[in-house]
Order: structure tokens, then C-alpha cells, then sequence
């Protein structure tokens, strides 16, 4: 059975981090820009990072510019204006696709297992949220308007 920790992601100075090295956590992962209209959602996903880190939750950032152009920032662009603007410091990928024959492939299992509104696999929008469990398995699927400190409760699930 594949599982999350079966894939691997580069992050922004260009090293593989397979993850694998976050097996037994639960991750969250999201596509994120730094122009668009969710992009204050930084903000509440540091504070889920920063609260529930130490008990196993693994946020991730995967910045992508495949809806309006809102991430036309490169990694040293990227960087500055998470940790500036927001103080971000969970990990976060080099700029990737989710969409399309380009989409990266932990994206492409990610949409697989569990579709969004109306069974629709495609992401829609920036800041799309993925749950997934200490075994690896995707436990819920949000959409961008889904605010992260509205997931508290799911989280606290994942984390036993």
C-alpha cells in the first residue's frame, strides 16, 4: 500500500527531504502563494505548526503558481516573504505543480485519495489542505477556505 512517507519533495535550497524522515507524525500539507487572497492563512498554519509540533504534526508548505500567478516569487523570494511577512518556519518546497502532467507525483496520490467538492480530484485554488495520519494515509482533504484553526479539532484526532 502506498502511503505518504512513500514520496519525497525538494525544499527551497534545492535538497530532497523524503518523508519518510516524518514517519509516525501527521503532516498537513497545503499549497501555498504568496499573492493571493488566502495567503494570510500563513499565519494560522505557523500557529498549528508552532502548537502542536512537539506532540507530531509536520506542517508543509508547497508553493505553486498555477492559479493566477500568485506565486511568481523564486525560492530566495519565497523565503524572505514567508519569514518576513509571516515568520514562517515549517518546511516549505521548491515552487511546485498540483495540477496537470507537470503536477508533482505526491500531489498527484494526494488528489487520488481523496477527492474534493463534488468528487472533483483537481485542486482548485491555493492553500488546498491535505490531513494526513501517523500511518500515512490521507485523512481529510480541505478546501482554501477552510481556516486553519478550524482544523484544531481534526488535528487533535490525528494526533491520538
Amino acid at each position: 500500500m502506498t502511503t505518504a512517507f512513500d514520496f519525497s519533495f525538494v525544499d527551497l535550497d534545492g535538497q530532497p527531504q523524503p518523508l519518510e524522515q516524518y514517519r509516525g507524525k501527521a503532516l498537513l500539507l497545503v499549497n501555498v502563494a504568496s499573492k493571493c487572497g488566502f495567503t494570510p492563512q500563513y499565519e494560522g498554519l505557523e500557529t498549528l505548526w508552532k502548537e502542536y509540533r512537539e506532540r507530531g504534526l509536520v506542517v508543509i508548505g508547497f508553493p505553486c503558481d498555477q492559479f493566477g500567478h500568485q506565486e511568481p516569487g523564486n525560492a530566495e523570494e519565497i523565503r524572505n516573504f514567508c519569514s518576513l511577512t509571516y515568520e514562517v518556519d515549517f518546511p516549505l518546497s521548491e515552487k511546485i505543480e498540483v495540477n496537470g502532467d507537470g503536477a508533482h507525483p505526491l500531489w498527484t496520490w494526494l488528489k487520488k485519495e481523496k477527492n474534493g467538492l463534488l468528487g472533483l480530484s483537481a485542486i482548485k485554488w491555493n492553500f488546498s489542505k491535505f490531513l494526513i495520519g501517523r500511518d500515512g494515509r490521507v485523512l481529510e482533504r480541505y478546501a482554501p477556505t477552510d481556516k486553519p484553526e478550524n482544523l484544531r479539532g481534526d488535528v487533535e484526532a490525528a494526533l491520538g
